[in-house]
């Protein structure tokens, strides 16, 4: 107790003349919002979990209007929680709302000073490293080369489901999506079938650190008294990222020789044959690790992305194409074992298109012809977004927005899934009913929000989340095949409970169980 009334009289001396300041001469041109006390606020909030936050906004949003100001000791922040000027500052002002607010010291450290796609400041490092992904990865002929890998995937998921579907036990659902999405990412990422020790390896440092991350936020507030106050925590805190680099270097260093070697091999054949072209293995799959050892940072001196860089960026790219994926599938299925005419009419338009159970697998062919699947992902999107809020964004000097004064260093954070449930745009907005997306034809619909946000579960505007149309691709995929093979029925005695709780991403607070059996 000593220890703790030492370290918060040390912080309290450290922020109040700051907080202070802000909070008094800060400009009356702010959005409004409540009250805070400087200091004891920002203790507050760092015990206020995303959902009880989301609920206090709620209330301050009705009573002070769709722009509110909170202040959380020395730092501004302005929650948007209105569709039509959230499209305003993201679509018709995109280039003043694409920056980053200051970055939390941790976050500085795991993103290699801000060397990843989420951290990086709008400016040329970003651009170079979101264009290397979309133009790379996610161009369209590279996603359909993953084919393969997405068929893969499947296999590796289905036998994981079969035996629950053979027992009277009930199958936890989650635990199967996230490890078969995962090993979907591992393998895009790195480009090898990695052995399942292997993938659990990567799989549990990354967990463990996101999971952890709320827990150091302490850290955050002052790096050099915490450093001093609290070095056993701030040790934790390396040790899991030496861990992720221990496990992820070795990765990337076995794809670097891999490099080496074909290239190699190549130069030996144009030798031999006297030939240009590079004989490549049957099994090569261009990965994200291959296209960051190709990469320069020329506002850096030309160097090369370094180890650390990539460790971060890696990390980035499995996290942000795993928990999202895996956690809506999750949502999803509970809404169709909760609803079971819903699951049977969109098992009726599957059999429609694949006929009575000859074809073992619905292709990504097939997708095209099933709109009523596309509805389902939609509308499990809308009601169950990734995560309650847009990443902060901010803006590089103080501007003007709307009739108030939006500051530099100021964090604008926009209310993602309150957009997707606002009862003036959907009637019923919490029901889980996709037939509303039937009217007009969901594969119309614009997701990215780019001439009206109706929801923005992959975000809006320049920071849109760039793999949007990919975990789009997968959720169809995945779901269309795991209702073809079973029927999903839920527990006797145990009713699906749609529950909340925020942990990377917004999950099920109890997980899904279902009670499975092959159709065919």
């Amino acid at each position: 107790m000593a220890m703790w009334f030492i370290i918060l009289i040390s912080l309290c001396i450290c922020y109040v003349l700051s907080s202070i300041f802000s909070h008094f001469q800060s400009s009356t041109k702010l959005p409004p919002g409540p009250p805070s006390i400087p200091i004891i606020s920002t203790f507050l909030w760092l015990h206020t979990s995303p959902l009880q936050m989301e609920s206090y906004l709620r209330t301050a949003v009705a009573k002070y209007g769709p722009i509110v100001t909170l202040r959380i000791g020395s730092r501004i922040s302005i929650f948007i929680a209105d569709r039509t000027i959230a499209h305003n500052a993201l679509l018709q002002h995109g280039a003043l709302f694409a920056d980053r607010p200051p970055v939390p010291p941790l976050v500085k450290i795991l993103s290699s000073n801000q060397h990843s796609i989420n951290s990086a400041p709008y400016g040329p490092l970003w651009r170079l490293f979101r264009r290397n992904l979309t133009s790379q990865i996610l161009h369209p002929s590279r996603v359909r080369s993953y084919a393969p890998a997405r068929k893969w995937v499947l296999d590796i998921l289905l036998k994981r489901l079969l035996p629950n579907s053979e027992s009277v036990s009930p199958v936890c659902v989650v635990e199967h999506f996230q490890y078969a999405m995962f090993c979907l990412l591992v393998l895009m990422c790195f480009g090898d079938k990695l052995d399942e020790p292997k993938i659990k390896e990567v799989e549990n440092v990354q967990r463990t650190m996101l999971l952890n991350l709320r827990r150091f936020g302490l850290l955050n507030l002052s790096p050099k008294l915490t450093k001093i106050f609290l070095p056993k925590r701030w040790e934790e805190f390396l040790q899991l990222r030496r861990n992720q680099e221990r496990v992820i270097i070795p990765l990337i260093e076995a794809r670097r020789k891999a490099k080496q070697n074909r290239g190699n091999r190549g130069n030996r054949e144009e030798n031999r044959e006297g030939k240009e072209e590079e004989e490549e293995d049957e099994d090569f799959v261009l990965s994200y690790v291959d296209t960051l050892l190709e990469l320069h940072l020329p506002e850096e001196g030309n160097r090369k992305v370094t180890d650390g860089e990539m460790v971060g960026l890696c990390s980035e790219f499995l996290t942000g194409g795993t928990d999202t994926t895996s956690t809506t599938m999750q949502w999803i299925m509970a809404n169709l074992v909760k609803h079971p005419e819903i699951q049977h009419k969109l098992f009726e338009e599957i059999q429609g298109v694949m006929g009575n159970g000859t074809e073992e697998e619905v292709k990504e062919e097939d997708l095209g012809k099933l709109p009523y699947l596309k509805a389902v992902v939609l509308e499990g999107l809308r009601r169950h977004p990734p995560g309650l809020f847009l990443q902060a964004r901010g803006v590089k000097e103080d501007i003007e927005f709307l009739n108030y004064v939006i500051p530099k260093n100021a964090s604008v954070n926009f209310m993602a899934a309150e957009m997707g449930r606002g009862a003036d745009v959907w009637e019923d907005p919490m029901v889980f009913k996709p037939e509303r997306f039937m009217g007009g034809g969901a594969a119309g619909f614009d997701v990215t929000g780019s001439k009206e946000i109706k929801m923005m579960p992959f975000g809006a505007g320049r920071r849109i989340c760039p793999g949007y149309g990919l975990g789009i691709l997968h959720l169809e995929y995945f779901l269309a095949n795991l209702v073809w093979k079973f029927e999903w029925k839920g527990v006797d005695g145990d009713d699906v409970d749609l529950s909340e709780k925020v942990e990377f991403t917004v999950v099920m607070k109890n997980p899904l169980k279902a009670n499975i059996s092959p159709r065919f």
